[in-house]
């Protein structure tokens, strides 16, 4: 079974996602990071644990978020209504790309070595733990360096 791509296109029905909707963005962030941090999910120590097989509580906060996001992104293709930013998902298959196991890995050893993924990393931010800005910017120079040296992407490509 091919692997599938979401795609967001625009709805003629539906115009630009207006300034107001960026205080339901930051609500929902802000009441993320807190489920995030009452998980113990930006405790390093916890992040190592899980990492090591010791503790297995983050295992089903992961579980539980790939859950309801598969069933929001489900829910949300079979109404066919557009999202808060005036789009429709749409499902196109993904082409197999050797350099996502490079990416992946990379992904995987810098969340060990950090001990926080780019969600808990801001959730740090939040918390004041200013060891997280360190992990931040290696997400952007991440990004950056995705494409500057991705080959056949332009600047106007999309990262995420």
């Amino acid at each position: 079974m091919a692997s599938r791509k979401p795609v967001l296109r625009k709805s003629p029905s539906r115009k630009k996602a207006s300034g107001e909707n960026l205080y339901v963005y930051l609500a929902f962030g802000a009441l993320f990071g807190y489920f995030l941090s009452k998980a113990r999910a930006t405790d390093y120590d916890s992040i190592m644990a899980m990492f090591l097989c010791r503790e297995f509580q983050l295992y089903g906060v992961i579980l539980t978020a790939i859950a309801v996001t598969a069933l929001g992104l489900f829910l949300l293709r079979r109404s066919g209504r557009p999202s808060l930013s005036g789009r429709v998902f749409d499902w196109e298959p993904l082409a197999w790309d050797p350099t996502r196991l490079v990416g992946a890995f990379l992904f995987g050893a810098g969340w060990a070595l950090a001990g926080t993924c780019p969600g808990t990393s801001l959730t740090q931010i939040g918390e004041g733990k200013l060891v997280a800005f360190a992990t931040v910017l290696g997400i952007g120079l991440g990004v950056w360096a995705y494409k500057k040296y991705k080959p056949g992407t332009s600047s106007k490509d999309q990262v995420c």
